[in-house]
């Protein structure tokens, strides 16, 4: 993978490069749609290229590891040709997965124990079996197995935690170098900054990172029960010491409003399942505000959706017809509904794009927050 910085905004840390992959370009900052097991829910792969734009999608370590398993992706050639999708993939560890399974699993210094959740089934996560399970999947970006402390954990308990991320790190970068790919195209190994809400955890985490020379640094644990702006705080002090040269991604992250405070802040790459989970239960993201369409304000608007000429999706419905659809309980809402968010949070970082090498980012990002968290 190859990275190239190509403007930075001269009022923030906000940056726009571009991320160079066997499976195609990224035009960084950018927004990656969440396909847990292998599909971004309710949305076609030709959707995804065609009208939503997306440039990298992600997959699961965990849940793929489960279902379909490894054998199957590997007769099938890996994801990208199981699932259909040409285009760049990443994939999560799956350490924030057994993280939400608190209650099936046990962190020890070889890895994480912990059982199914769809049949109970004892298995353990190993740094250097996750590398082996995403050479099988096939993903262009592989992450690092770690572990993910809530966001109000005591000092004792992160610092501990981190001591374990780190060591396992070490491992699994060693054996990411040690092995290749299966499918005949170059994957690449991102580290994950952890240390949850403490300054000095998250400096040190960052530094240890950093050294590791990877092709791209991640940023995790956060936006996990913290509040907001200590979100914020971290992510601006762990972007002073990863470097500059190379892409950095925000995990899980969110919100309209938090993508635009973290490209402000320096970040490059975002994922959440928020666009799609949310649009399925009847809420859409637009550049005006948030709407929600079960409310019968909608029931006799017969105005477009996407209003004011801001073209996310060229299929037009009108917000009576979403309403009814969600009321009706139909399948169509939630796939009308994602396809629309997702077009949304991608035009949105595409937006950003063009203020930051504009060189008027700040001023745009203000205005849009504003207009993004507001409820109509």
């Amino acid at each position: 993978m190859d990275f190239e910085l190509i403007s930075n905004d001269i009022n923030s840390s906000a940056r726009a490069g571009l991320i160079t992959t066997d499976h195609g370009q990224i035009e960084t900052p950018i927004f990656m749609p969440v396909g847990t097991v292998g599909s971004v829910k309710a949305v076609h792969a030709h959707e995804l290229k065609e009208d939503i734009k997306a440039q990298i999608i992600l997959g699961n370590t965990y849940h793929l590891y489960l279902r379909p398993g490894t054998q199957i992706l590997e007769q099938a050639g890996g994801l990208h040709k199981f699932n259909s999708w040409n285009g760049p993939i990443l994939t999560d560890s799956g350490g924030f997965q057994v993280f939400s399974l608190s209650a099936n699993r046990k962190l020890k210094e070889e890895g994480a124990y912990f059982r199914s959740h769809i049949d109970g089934s004892k298995h353990l996560f190993t740094p250097e079996g996750v590398v082996d399970i995403q050479r099988s999947i096939g993903a262009d970006i592989m992450m690092a197995l770690d572990e993910c402390p809530p966001g109000q954990s005591e000092y004792d308990y992160a610092k501990k935690s981190l001591g374990l991320t780190q060591r396992w790190l070490k491992r699994g970068w060693d054996r990411f170098n040690a092995t290749e790919g299966k499918y005949g195209y170059r994957q690449t190994f991102f580290p994950i900054v952890q240390g949850c809400v403490y300054p000095d955890l998250r400096r040190e985490s960052a530094k240890f990172v950093a050294d590791l020379g990877a092709d791209g640094n991640a940023i995790g644990g956060l936006a996990v029960g913290e509040p907001t702006e200590k979100m914020y705080e971290m992510i601006e002090l762990v972007n002073e010491i990863l470097p500059t040269s190379k892409p950095r991604y925000l995990m899980g992250v969110g919100t309209p409003a938090n993508i635009l405070e973290a490209i402000e802040r320096g970040v490059d790459m975002m994922d959440c399942v928020m666009p799609t989970r949310n649009g399925r239960n009847g809420m859409l993201f637009t550049q005006h505000g948030i709407m929600n369409m079960r409310n019968k304000k909608w029931a006799d608007d017969f105005s477009p959706i996407q209003e004011d000429g801001a073209s996310y999706v060229d299929v037009q419905y009108s917000k009576a017809y979403l309403r009814h659809l969600f009321i009706s309980q139909e399948l169509l809402a939630m796939q009308i509904a994602s396809i629309h968010n997702l077009a949304f949070y991608l035009w949105l970082v595409k937006e950003a794009r063009k203020h930051i090498l504009a060189g008027d980012f700040k001023q745009w990002k203000d205005e849009m927050v504003i207009n993004v968290t507001r409820r109509l």
